[in-house]
């Protein structure tokens, strides 16, 4: 069965405008509002709570070099995070975790190497993969998170208690990512698969399901960054690029994976940007749809 968490932190991303706050703390309570959690726990599944994050901060002006914003409450975040869905996955439930930006996988991270380790399913309109090795900017986890799981970052952040990497690349796949992308060249020397969101539209989405879950053993943690999603469907993100999925092809891509997934996170949703909260009504109804068999596959 299935355990809702909610993680509401922003801290891995960069502020919309000088000394301003992003929205995607919001967005486990819009995804409420929206009737996503009643979705679940009619279903059955229990509602476990909320893990909070420490207080954003706008650090441009104050950060030294080669640190990430907000680190010392991103790190503090990550073990909580970390700990409480160790509980969940200890109960022998799915966590499905209700973000919040894109570095709540490392909390993820750090739970599932803690107990042996599993794949990673890796869904996002981006790879994430800015590193200290390819940039100067590294500063917002949110983009680098996916390089962070998988040891390519700083210690601090990819090495939280010496547990790094937290998902093997040779058990890693990523799915969604555009055809500009700056990293996917490196990706692709990397992970076990790399399959970017005209694949799926092209040869569809249980094809790229099966391959995926192959590539990353057959029990994985799931992560998805909703911004995979076009545009002209979910503008409701920090950086929308055209070419993603439909609605209709992400939710038989995660129908496909959600049960051999041993949990999943949700993220970068920003309610700021949804006003009449439609798009937190999408997605719940996309999620609710897709997710409905999370983790009743996975095997030890």
């Amino acid at each position: 069965m299935i355990t809702l968490l909610s993680a509401p932190s922003n801290l891995g991303l960069r502020p919309p405008e000088p000394g301003s706050v992003p929205g995607s703390a919001k967005a486990p309570e819009a995804f409420r509002e929206a009737g996503l959690f009643r979705r679940f726990t009619d279903r059955g599944a229990s509602d476990g709570g909320i893990v909070l994050a420490g207080r954003y901060v706008d650090d441009d002006a104050t950060r030294p070099a080669g640190r990430v914003r907000n680190e010392a409450a991103f790190v503090d975040h990550s073990l909580r995070l970390a700990a409480r869905i160790g509980e969940v996955l200890d109960e022998g439930r799915a966590p499905l975790v209700i973000g919040g930006d894109c570095g709540i996988l490392v909390g993820a991270g750090i739970a599932v190497k803690r107990r042996g380790g599993a794949g990673l399913v890796h869904i996002d309109g981006h790879t994430d993969f800015r590193h200290p090795g390819n940039s100067d900017e590294c500063a917002s986890v949110a983009g680098e998170a996916l390089a962070a799981a998988v040891g390519e970052h700083w210690p601090a952040i990819a090495d939280i208690d010496g547990l790094a990497p937290y998902f093997s690349a040779t058990r890693t796949a990523h799915i969604g990512h555009r055809d500009d992308d700056e990293e996917q060249a490196e990706v692709r020397g990397l992970l076990a698969r790399v399959t970017p969101a005209a694949d799926v539209l092209a040869r569809g989405a249980d094809a790229v399901a099966a391959e995926t879950a192959a590539s990353a053993g057959g029990r994985y943690w799931l992560q998805l960054d909703v911004d995979v999603l076009d545009p002209s469907v979910m503008p409701a993100v920090d950086s929308p690029d055209p070419g993603g999925l439909g609605a209709a092809e992400l939710t038989a891509l995660l129908r496909a994976l959600a049960p051999q997934a041993i949990g999943a996170s949700i993220t970068v949703f920003d309610p700021d940007l949804d006003p009449d909260g439609r798009y937190a009504r999408l997605l719940a109804e996309v999620l609710g749809d897709g997710l409905r068999e999370l983790g009743s596959e996975a095997r030890d």
